[in-house]
């Protein structure tokens, strides 16, 4: 979608659907591969203005109990005090100080990310997938985007030297947002 009237149509309230979202992250394992994981438990409002993106707005709470790399013993280490420490701090947040339109398809939303108590300013840029009116008559819309950020920002500094150099765990972790957003009534 590329012109303004188009982006007007959209503007709104809207509810993250986590059946059909994914808030996801990729991190360095051991120096050689990548581990891939999600969170199974969101939710999130946006408030968005296609006639002035600039104000609109987005929040999103995630559970970090919900953290699912696919390995049992992983993700229970991953809810332990060395990494997310799931029942001190439940939630991971974000909410959005600004949005700044870039180009016809990508939105920069800047905002603030909570783990573990500690809070820093973050930019993800969106790339817009798109507006479609599902069979149930709702109004969807599709974005998706990823910022890298480091663990050690955070407090998350667990990690485990390899015999031939390097660490376990990567510092940098990259979060995935793919979004699909229903227009409230």
């Amino acid at each position: 979608m590329s012109t303004a009237t188009s982006l007007t149509s959209l503007t709104g309230d809207y509810a993250l659907d986590p059946v059909h979202s994914r808030i996801g992250f990729v991190a360095r394992h051991a120096m050689v591969t990548k581990v891939r994981g999600s969170f199974d438990e969101f939710e999130g409002k946006a408030h968005l203005d296609g006639g002035d993106p600039s104000r609109s707005s987005v929040s999103v709470t995630i559970s970090t109990a919900s953290v699912d790399t696919r390995n049992e013993q992983r993700d229970g280490h991953l809810r332990t005090n060395d990494f997310l420490d799931a029942p001190t701090f439940p939630h991971i947040t974000f909410v959005s100080t600004a949005v700044e339109q870039l180009d016809d398809t990508t939105f920069r939303v800047t905002g603030d990310l909570t783990i573990k108590d500690v809070t820093r300013s973050i930019d993800i840029d969106f790339e817009f997938q798109g507006s479609a009116t599902d069979p149930q008559g709702n109004l969807r819309v599709g974005l998706e985007g990823s910022v890298p950020i480091s663990r050690k920002d955070y407090g998350i500094t667990w990690n485990a030297a390899l015999e031939g150099g390097g660490v376990l765990v990567g510092d940098k972790v990259v979060l995935e947002f793919d979004v699909s957003a229903v227009r409230q009534a």
